[in-house]
């Protein structure tokens, strides 16, 4: 990752047939447009790509997430349950909606652990978001017994697994909704933009008005300015030149995830030299994006020293249970309740109580985890160099 390593001819070509028309926006001027409708196109073959019946573009995978909650009937007083190791974006959808986050534990596939989840669980709860974190896929089959058992939808937060599989099957379609990233880093991107993917005439329907000012879309005399609105929305849509870019992206999707798993398999191979050294669990080998290698050391001490070696020698992991943007005891502002409303809203109700108050220390077993993982990003291109330097400092770090 990311997509734009690979960025060439095929994404001016279509950017270019955008330029020609002179239109960006996804809707309308259908003469001057000469039938070029890129959004619609790339929301078209990306439902088709992963096996689903519909597909919303939109401006980011937040958005994607946002609008789909909303279409799902998620607002003030529902809890919703996702997991402590995500993207800051996971949440802030669900506050931003009115709706209080839950979190769950993750387990060896650094995912939703479906037993915490279960234990989670209460009569205000309304959706469960497992993420398939850094590209590989959560235990959504056993998430999606869950759901189904108390009749809560699964929104699947497939930001960073464009394209990945669990026995055949597109990740992002299991749940009532799977939504999508396409920001600047990831495996196929558009810069900014996201997507969304349902079965559900009902549910796509209504994401396509909401995120585009609650307009229902329906032909008229008037055209847009006559169009009429069933409830209210917000803007959210995909412009033409991201669409473009899209298109071009998916066609090199599956070739720019057969490099990963290739470099996957050479970074792998090194780290094993690692005593003691286990590798993350990954449900469907065939279905992973290889968008990562995580691995873990016996305990945080051994990570840290690993580590330290490797950065030493230009080779440095990520230690995510030190980043600050995907994991729950590193969110400081959600820690403080930090907002920039007077009220204090999201953290507080309307009387200006507390709604929702989290500790640092709830989530002890992920917290053990995290601390002795560290994880490399799987490149579409990696040099001989690059690979050569990797092994260098893993065989020093394998010393120590």
């Amino acid at each position: 990752m990311p997509g734009f390593e690979v960025f060439g001819e095929e994404e001016k070509k279509e950017i270019m047939e955008v330029l020609d028309t002179g239109v960006l926006f996804r809707y309308e001027f259908p003469e001057q447009r000469r039938g070029v409708y890129k959004v619609r196109t790339f929301e078209e073959n990306f439902a088709g790509y992963c096996g689903a019946k519909h597909a919303q573009a939109v401006t980011s995978g937040t958005a994607a997430l946002k609008v789909a909650l909303t279409a799902l009937g998620v607002g003030p007083g529902d809890e919703v349950i996702t997991q402590c190791f995500t993207f800051v974006a996971t949440w802030e959808a669900i506050f931003d909606v009115g709706a209080v986050p839950v979190f769950a534990e993750v387990d060896e596939t650094l995912n939703m652990d479906p037993a915490d989840l279960e234990k989670k669980i209460t009569s205000r709860t309304k959706c469960i978001i497992p993420v398939h974190m850094l590209g590989a896929q959560a235990r959504i089959r056993e998430i999606k017994v869950i759901g189904d058992r108390h009749n809560i939808p699964v929104l699947e937060d497939t930001a960073q697994a464009a394209g990945g599989t669990l026995d055949g099957k597109g990740l992002g379609t299991f749940g009532a909704c799977g939504t999508f990233s396409f920001d600047a880093v990831k495996t196929m991107t558009t810069g900014e933009g996201g997507m969304i993917i349902t079965d559900s005439e009902k549910l796509w329907r209504d994401m396509s008005e909401y995120h585009d000012h609650g307009h229902d879309h329906v032909p008229n005399p008037g055209t847009r300015g006559g169009e009429g609105r069933s409830f209210i929305g917000f803007n959210f849509r995909m412009m033409e030149l991201q669409g473009a870019i899209g298109l071009a992206q998916l066609a090199k999707l599956d070739t720019m995830i057969s490099s990963q798993k290739k470099n996957k398999a050479a970074l792998r191979e090194a780290i094993a030299q690692i005593p003691g050294v286990t590798f993350r669990t990954i449900l469907d080998e065939k279905g992973d994006t290889a968008t990562f290698i995580a691995f873990f050391l016996p305990d945080g001490g051994k990570a840290k020293a690993v580590n330290a070696v490797l950065a030493e020698n230009g080779a440095g992991a990520i230690a995510f249970g030190a980043n600050t943007w995907h994991f729950y005891p590193k969110w400081e502002h959600l820690l403080a309740g930090s907002t920039l409303a007077k009220s204090g809203w999201p953290f507080n109700g309307p009387d200006g109580k507390r709604r929702v108050v989290y500790d640092k220390e709830a989530l002890p077993v992920s917290a053990a985890l995290m601390d002795r993982l560290l994880v490399y990003q799987g490149p579409v291109k990696l040099s001989e160099q690059r690979l050569a330097q990797i092994t260098a400092a893993v065989k020093k770090a394998a010393q120590i």
